[in-house]
């Protein structure tokens, strides 16, 4: 069953989805499991393994969902009166300890310009995994990019059909271009990224966010993203620009 539980950790940060892994690191007493025993929860509260069933396994569910959401661990204890858990006859003190299941977050840069050749070194430092996207095939290229998981040759307009951007995402939209940046914010808005960034004067993006409002677009969905990109550290370089795009990112990924 634990082999079950590691193959879906795997599964689940592979795919960038979020769980729970919960595990009894204390049990004495008539306790329903041993030490070391381990069950996944995922946000919807199915779970894969048992810590024994019963109340207290239903009330780390419900812990677990909230470690999830919060993205940090718990320490639970419980003690067990003899005829509590659901009618089972059994007494003890259980201690439990809850962890988030976090994915590799994952870069996703659209443009293959100066700023994203830098961004890119910088993420893989930083222990991201790297995807480029750009429509110029003398642009995407692994040569380019040698620290990039996936390069894609592509119209921004179709690349988020062809790519799977959860919740450890994190998009910056650097093209070469006002159509290529409305194409790609529109496709990165339908996502679940924690991160969207796209560099830009304020009037470029009042013009880009006047396109997108005309395709449907509410001032609330454009309300999250951070444009002009990056923190305000008067960069001027494009190895500059790439640090600040990196650190406010960082201070997303970190903010809870």
């Amino acid at each position: 069953m634990q082999d079950d539980i590691y193959t879906e950790i795997t599964k689940i940060r592979d795919e960038g989805g979020e769980a729970a892994l919960a595990t009894v690191i204390s049990a004495s007493g008539s306790t329903p499991r041993e030490e070391g025993a381990k069950m996944l929860i995922r946000p919807d509260g199915s779970i894969t393994g048992t810590i024994g069933g019963g109340s207290i396994e239903l009330r780390v569910i419900k812990e677990a969902i909230e470690v999830i959401k919060r993205g940090k661990p718990k320490h639970l204890s419980y003690r067990l009166k003899e005829g509590e858990d659901l009618g089972m006859i059994c007494g003890g003190d259980t201690e439990v300890f809850v962890e988030p299941i976090v994915s590799t977050p994952t870069l996703f840069i659209l443009g293959g310009g100066h700023i994203s050749f830098s961004l890119a070194r910088i993420g893989d430092l930083l222990g991201f995994k790297i995807v480029v996207i750009d429509d110029r095939p003398e642009y995407a290229t692994t040569q380019r990019f040698p620290e990039a998981d996936r390069v894609l040759v592509t119209s921004y307009d179709k690349a988020f059909s062809e790519l799977k951007v959860g919740k450890s995402g994190y998009v910056v939209i650097v093209t070469h271009g006002h159509k290529g940046d409305a194409a790609s914010l529109e496709g990165a808005l339908s996502t679940e990224a924690k991160y969207i960034g796209m560099i830009g004067s304020k009037m470029k993006n009042i013009s880009v966010y006047a396109r997108l409002k005309a395709n449907g677009i509410t001032q609330q969905q454009l309300d999250t993203v951070h444009a002009p990109i990056g923190l305000r550290i008067r960069a001027q370089t494009p190895e500059e620009i790439a640090v600040s795009i990196m650190a406010e990112i960082i201070q997303v990924r970190h903010s809870g």
